[in-house]
C-alpha cells in the first residue's frame, strides 16, 4: 500500500493545462510540461489499498495499478516502469489517450473522486524515456519463423512487438506513408505529440521488427501471396469504413469524412504541407458526431482559425453524474469536457441533420460549396429518433466534418476476398477466442475483428493476438495469457 491515510487526506488533482489562448496557437500538447511531477507521489498515494482492486477490471490490459502506484508514492520508478511495461507495450499512449475505463472501476470512486491512474501511468513512463530506462529488448535466438502485421496502428504494433521479442522474425505492412495507423494521422498533434512514437518505432527497430510503408494489402500486393510469403499473418488494418450521412446536399463541397479532415492537419506537422489542402480558418464550422474525434475535429479547426465551431449530436446531453443503470465499476456515458471543447464552440445534443444548403456552382464545379446546415431537433420513441416538428432551423456552415463512427473493416481494398476471410454480422473479420479466422494462419486483433474501440483495447488485443500466433507457430507460448475478444465486458 502507498500512504494508508491518502485517500482521507489527499483531494484528486490532474495535470494542469496550458491557458487556451496559448495553446490555440500552436499544435504542442495541451499540458503544462512538469505539471504532473510535482503532485503525482500523493496522487499516487491516494490508492487505497482496497483489497480487490476493480481498476484491474476495468482495464482491459489487467494493468497492475496498486503495484505501481505504490511504487511511484515512493519515488521508485524504475520498479513503477517495470510493472507498467509488464502489461502494456506503450503506456505513453493510453496514458495520454485512453478514456480510462480504470478509473471508472476504481473503489475510491464510489464515494470519491478516483484515483488520477491515467495520470500516474504517463508520469511513470516519460521518467523511464528521460532516465533512459526504455531500452530495446531483442530476443535471445531467433524461431526461423516469420510473421506479417497489416497495419501499424496499437494493434499492430503491440502484436509486432510481442512476436518480435518471442523470436519470430516480424515484418509490419502499413498503407500510410508513416508508420502509426490512426495514431499518427488520425490523433491530433495536440493531444499525442508524434515524437512519441517514433522513438518506439525506432527501439522496435533496434528489437528486429521491420516496416513496410507505403504498401497497402489487397491492392499494391495480393494478400494471398503475402500469406505464402510467411508462416502466419495478423492482420490489425482497423475498422475503417466510416459512416456516412445520406441527406439532400451530401455531395457540396466542403463536406468531409474525420478522417479525410484530420491527416491533413497532421501532415502538416509533418512537414508535408505549409497549411493544410482542407483548413478552417475564416469559415464556421460544423462538426456532426460527438465523440472524442469529433472533438478531435473541434480542437484542429481552432488551430486553424475557424470563425466559428459547433458540434452536432443525434443522442441527449448526458448526465453530469453516473446514470442508475450505469453502476459502479461499469464505465458511465457521463457530461466530459474535452481540452478540445475547453478552448470554444458550441455544443448542440438532440438534433439531427435534414439536408445541406450550398451555393452556386463556380465555373469549372460542378456542385456548390456548402453554406448552411438544416436541423431539427429530435427525440427518441419506439426504437427510433423523431423529429418535433416545428423545431427545424439552419446554422452557417462552410466546412462539415463527419464524426459520426465505422461500420467495419474495409471489404474494398481486396484484403478479405483475396484471403477468403468470412465476416461476422457486424461487417467485422470474424475469428473465434483464439484470435484465429477462417483462414489457417491468419489471426486478426484489434478493430478489424472487434470493431471501432478504445486503444486500450488494440493494445490488449494485439499482445493477446501474438500470444496465439506464438502457440500457433510453436506449440507453446512465454508471451502473457491472452484476453479473449468475448471477456471483460464490463469495458467499453
Amino acid at each position: 500500500m502507498a500512504d494508508p491515510k491518502g485517500f482521507l487526506t489527499t483531494g484528486r488533482e490532474v495535470a494542469t493545462s496550458r491557458p487556451v489562448e496559448d495553446r490555440v496557437k500552436d499544435w504542442n500538447e495541451v499540458y503544462a510540461p512538469g505539471s504532473l511531477l510535482p503532485i503525482i507521489s500523493k496522487q499516487a498515494g491516494r490508492c487505497m489499498d482496497c483489497g480487490i482492486p476493480f481498476c484491474h477490471n476495468g482495464c482491459p490490459l489487467g494493468n497492475l495499478i496498486p503495484e505501481w502506484n505504490d511504487y511511484a508514492y515512493r519515488g521508485d520508478w524504475k520498479a513503477a516502469y517495470e510493472r507498467l511495461h509488464a502489461t502494456n507495450n506503450f503506456p505513453e499512449f493510453t496514458g495520454r489517450l485512453c478514456p480510462a475505463p480504470c478509473e471508472a472501476a476504481c473503489v475510491l470512486g464510489i464515494n470519491q473522486p478516483a484515483v488520477t491512474i491515467k495520470n500516474v501511468e504517463v508520469t511513470i513512463v516519460d521518467k523511464a524515456w528521460d532516465n533512459g530506462l526504455v531500452t530495446p529488448q531483442p530476443p535471445d535466438r531467433l524461431s526461423g519463423k516469420t510473421v506479417a502485421v497489416i497495419g501499424s496502428g496499437p494493434a499492430g504494433l503491440a502484436a509486432a512487438q510481442q512476436l518480435t521479442r518471442a523470436g519470430h522474425t516480424v515484418a509490419v505492412y502499413e498503407r500510410a506513408d508513416r508508420i502509426g495507423g490512426l495514431l499518427r494521422y488520425g490523433i491530433p498533434e495536440f493531444k499525442m505529440e508524434k515524437r512519441h512514437i517514433n522513438r518506439r518505432i525506432e527501439q522496435m527497430r533496434a528489437e528486429g521488427t521491420k516496416f513496410r510503408t507505403g504498401v497497402q494489402i489487397g491492392a499494391d500486393l495480393d494478400a494471398a501471396v503475402l500469406k505464402r510469403r510467411y508462416d502466419a499473418v495478423v492482420i490489425a488494418a482497423g475498422a475503417t469504413t466510416a459512416r456516412d450521412l445520406p441527406v439532400p446536399g451530401r455531395e457540396l463541397r466542403g463536406i468531409y469524412q474525420a478522417m479525410e479532415y484530420l491527416p491533413l492537419a497532421n501532415k502538416v506537422q509533418e512537414g508535408d504541407y505549409v497549411s493544410s489542402p482542407v483548413s478552417a480558418e475564416g469559415k464556421h464550422v460544423v462538426v456532426i458526431g460527438g465523440g472524442d474525434t469529433g472533438a478531435d475535429c473541434v480542437g484542429t479547426a481552432h488551430r486553424q482559425g475557424a470563425a466559428s465551431v459547433t458540434q452536432l449530436e443525434i443522442m441527449p446531453r448526458p448526465a453530469d453524474e453516473r446514470p442508475a443503470h450505469q453502476p459502479w465499476p461499469t464505465f458511465p456515458m457521463t457530461y466530459k469536457v474535452t481540452s478540445a471543447h475547453e478552448e470554444g464552440g458550441e455544443r448542440v445534443y438532440a438534433v439531427n441533420t435534414v439536408r445541406f444548403e450550398g451555393s452556386a456552382p463556380e465555373e469549372g464545379q460542378d456542385v456548390g460549396n456548402v453554406q448552411f446546415l438544416h436541423l431539427v431537433e429530435v427525440e427518441f420513441k419506439d426504437g427510433k429518433f423523431e423529429p418535433k416538428p416545428g423545431t427545424e432551423r439552419k446554422i452557417p456552415a462552410q466546412l462539415v466534418t463527419l464524426a459520426m463512427g465505422f461500420t467495419g473493416t474495409d471489404q474494398e481494398n481486396g484484403l478479405v476476398e483475396q484471403l477468403g476471410l468470412e465476416l461476422d454480422a457486424r461487417g467485422n473479420i470474424a475469428r473465434d477466442k483464439e484470435f484465429a479466422t477462417n483462414v489457417d494462419g491468419v489471426f486478426v486483433a484489434g478493430d478489424a475483428g472487434r470493431g471501432q474501440s478504445l486503444i486500450v483495447w488494440a493494445i490488449a488485443e494485439g499482445r493477446s493476438a501474438a500470444r496465439a500466433v506464438d502457440h500457433y507457430l510453436t506449440g507453446a507460448s512465454s508471451l502473457p495469457a491472452p484476453i479473449r475478444p468475448t471477456d471483460r465486458a464490463l469495458a467499453v
